[in-house]
């Protein structure tokens, strides 16, 4: 078993977790614990280090989040095998759209694409919009930089340094109107001579404009760690298109191994790429936030693509992308053509608003605000395990209820619906692939998982309309 001394400091800014949970973490990168390695047990560490279990227990799920290690029942926590994938640095590392929520026909409506508008600081953006034009700066109301306004873009950098480990420069940042812009602007970079590797199921409206732009497709199965690399690398394609921080729908969080399996994959050849779409990786719930794909690509081999239409709001309309270093030349010529999609005043408020610090504390309202809707629902849906399993939870603001006792989602969505509840069918984003038997597709089309979003309803509506799901699924299958 691996003896762990850790150097804790207890008035450190740091939480004492994220201090055990770096220094595990950076030893198996480094080396010093080997793959398949035992660690302590919860409790033996927490009295070794005189912290809670919690504490240590908190930094053994991050780590497990993160794919580093591994649990056995009744044997404890192992060390993934990933050293032989990338060698780490030695030292510590320096959808469509959502849409406003609409009335329908059902009293409650578990969308997966909302967000909570009630609360968005308008006072704070209005407060903003206002000085800015009081500026009279008539320069704003001139074409701007065709990647974005300097300022937003360097401010970009700073929050993607910090929160999600990326480490780039704001000459490699794009901003765009929405992820449609910037997959077309995208196309115009790389061209289309590519086949793309998309996941299935998938956020299927990337694929529909891959489609239109003219790409070749074709879809690679997943597992409980995400994209298959071996089915990827016989697939023929150069680019992966994947969500490894919160993948949609399923919810699945890509471990370390698998992460490091994909970037092994993009460097094995010329011109292969892996588009990264980071697009709600500010809310979780347990623990921190997963780090992006992005910060751990050593070749350049990674496309990040980012947006505020989750955490700010749908209406917004500001992406951005994350270039890599090779790509830099043909952007910059391509971009001639273009000019900006977002308005420059738009752009000096989000710049405002993230570099006075009101999108940090936003986010951390919101995180406390979901956190609630997560923990309410969650709590409603144990009362059902009888007959249903909860997946993709503790990240995002969606979850999965996959049926036990034998009802379709199109029975389960019937049914609910016969209480006034609209929820989702996991089967629509299913990428359908002509060389699958009839068997598997319909295999497929019995599928019996369908998708809460929790985003747009407030508690007092999630409680009774998880009341109504509760009295609709535990009749019994009929026939």
């Amino acid at each position: 078993m691996q003896e762990l001394t850790i150097p804790l400091t207890p008035k450190s800014k740091i939480p004492l977790y994220e201090q055990i949970y770096t220094y595990i973490k950076q030893d198996i990168q480094t080396g010093r614990i080997k793959a398949k390695e035992k660690l302590p047990s919860g409790r033996a560490l927490s009295a070794c280090l005189e912290v809670s279990r919690s504490t240590v227990d908190l930094a053994y799920e991050q780590l497990l989040s993160e794919g580093y290690i591994e649990s056995f029942p009744c044997k404890g926590y192992y060390v993934c095998q990933i050293e032989e994938l990338c060698q780490f640095p030695k030292e510590a590392e320096a959808q469509s759209p959502p849409s406003p929520r609409q009335k329908h026909a059902c009293d409650y409506d578990f969308t997966p694409n909302g967000i909570d508008l009630d609360s968005f600081p308008y006072g704070i953006w209005r407060k903003i919009t206002r000085s800015i034009l009081l500026d009279d700066n008539k320069d704003l109301f001139q074409l701007g930089d065709p990647k974005g306004e300097w300022e937003l873009r360097e401010v970009i950098t700073d929050y993607l340094y910090q929160a999600r480990g990326v480490n780039c420069r704001p000459e490699q940042v794009v901003i765009g109107a929405g992820n449609d812009y910037l997959l077309l602007l995208l196309s115009a970079i790389l061209g289309t001579d590519f086949r793309i590797a998309m996941e299935t199921p998938t956020y299927k409206h990337a694929y529909k404009i891959f489609a239109q732009l003219g790409f070749d497709l074709c879809t690679v199965p997943m597992d409980a760690f995400g994209m298959q690399v071996s089915r990827l690398e016989r697939s023929g394609a150069e680019i992966a298109y994947v969500m490894p921080s919160h993948q949609y729908p399923l919810g699945i969080v890509m471990p370390i191994k698998r992460r490091l399996e994909l970037l092994s994959w993009a460097a094995k050849q010329e011109g292969r790429y892996i588009i990264e779409d980071d697009y709600d990786s500010e809310f979780r719930y347990k623990g921190k936030p997963i780090p992006a794909l992005r910060g751990t690509d050593q070749q350049e081999k990674v496309i990040y693509l980012g947006t505020f239409s989750k955490s700010i709001a749908p209406a917004i309309r500001i992406s951005y992308l994350v270039l890599p270093e090779g790509l830099m030349q043909e952007c910059e010529k391509r971009l001639l053509k273009f000019s900006s999609t977002v308005s420059r005043i738009d752009q000096m408020t989000l710049y405002r608003f993230l570099k006075e610090g009101h999108y940090e504390r936003h986010l951390n309202r919101m995180r406390t605000i979901y956190g609630r809707k997560h923990d309410l629902l969650l709590g409603e849906l144990k009362k059902m395990s009888g007959f249903c399993r909860v997946a993709g939870e503790h990240a995002g603001v969606h979850l999965l209820v996959e049926f036990k006792n034998g009802m379709t989602e199109k029975e389960g969505i019937k049914r609910a619906e016969a209480e006034g509840v609209k929820v989702y069918p996991l089967s629509e984003y299913e990428i359908g692939n002509p060389q699958e038997s009839r068997e598997h597709q319909e295999q497929k089309s019995q599928s019996h998982t369908v998708l809460l979003g929790y985003a747009t309803l407030s508690e007092k509506e999630l409680a009774e309309a998880a009341k109504r799901l509760r009295k609709a699924w535990s009749i019994k299958k009929s026939g």
